[in-house]
């Protein structure tokens, strides 16, 4: 049986007599279905009646409803209430802004509002460098979607993607208390997102693109560069490329052996799995075969996409004309 996870987290109430053993009964149930009991709390106790809290771990959203299924079954158990845990936890979203300054009198008012406020915009309009000094500009990044391609999920949307968005900001947040906020943009066209990029980027000390399909995601990033004086960085490609560096650098060095001479094979050649062959060509790598839906990726495919291209040129397989399996 797969195994359970905290993703697919519920919390069961149910009452029942006391005669009954119902807490027996709940766990006897839950454990025979292959749930996970993480916590189980008496919530109230009268007389002969007992209510009880008990949260258990599922596989997935349908095992979590077989599990509730079952235990309504038994005559001896009322289910009162089911509670999603992922759900409860996104209620009302899972980030805030919140002020640093405290606003307790006049003068603290008087300080970071009007008037004494009017006096900083004016020191950054005389030299715009005080701007990263004097706002929140250094330490924030702003999130960018447009939902077209969620891990997992597909072209969802800018509205299905903000939870996620809201938990990188949360990342960046509990790990290196950089302050990032969701920017998720009602549009897929190309030209649209790079301007609404390029016109809110004063606010911003850096750009994190996140989930937008490819190819386009590739030219939004590379116009961004240019026009903009702020560090452009894309999640989907860069933070997976860094990723797999660490750790093939981490099981090279225990195996003893040199990047250049290893045989790299790579399941996926899209915005991440180019963005890997690029960073581990620029550390050395000489021996790469890329694989696509398609099969073996090689010069004579005739591929337009110029990043394609790039891993053609630059990857070639040499002589290599078998499966992935064969590869590995």
């Amino acid at each position: 049986m797969a195994n359970t996870s905290p993703g697919y987290g519920i919390t069961i109430r149910v009452d029942g007599a006391v005669s009954s053993q119902p807490v027996a009964q709940i766990t006897q149930v839950i454990l025979a279905m292959g749930a996970s009991i993480t916590a189980l709390d008496v919530v109230e106790s009268v007389l002969d009646r007992v209510v009880i809290d008990v949260t258990c771990d599922a596989i997935d959203a349908n095992h979590a409803e077989l599990v509730t299924a079952e235990i309504s079954k038994n005559p001896n158990l009322n289910v009162r209430k089911v509670s999603d845990r992922t759900f409860l936890l996104h209620l009302g979203g899972k980030i805030e802004v919140s002020s640093k300054v405290p606003l307790k009198t006049r003068d603290d008012l008087s300080r970071a509002y009007t008037p004494g406020v009017a006096r900083i915009s004016q020191a950054i309009a005389k030299d715009p460098s005080d701007l990263r000094r004097l706002t929140i500009k250094r330490n924030t990044v702003a999130v960018v979607t447009d939902g077209s391609a969620v891990l997992g999920l597909g072209n969802v949307g800018p509205g299905a993607a903000l939870p996620v968005m809201e938990g990188k900001a949360a990342l960046f947040k509990r790990f290196a208390d950089v302050d990032a906020w969701p920017v998720c943009l009602d549009t897929q066209d190309v030209d649209e997102i790079v301007r609404t990029v390029q016109i809110i980027a004063p606010v911003y000390g850096g750009i994190n693109l996140e989930d937008i399909s490819a190819p386009r995601c590739f030219e939004i990033e590379a116009r961004l560069r240019e026009l903009l004086d702020i560090p452009v960085f894309h999640d989907d490609q860069h933070g997976t490329a860094i990723v797999v560096l660490a750790a093939l650098t981490n099981a090279l060095t225990l195996v003893k052996k040199d990047l250049k001479n290893t045989k790299i094979v790579l399941s996926g050649v899209g915005a991440a799995g180019t963005a890997v062959a690029r960073l581990l060509v620029a550390k050395g790598a000489k021996n790469i075969i890329g694989f696509d839906k398609d099969g073996l990726v090689y010069k004579d495919k005739g591929d337009s996409d110029p990043m394609r291209k790039w891993f053609v040129e630059n990857c070639s397989p040499g002589d290599f004309s078998g499966s992935l399996a064969d590869a590995m």
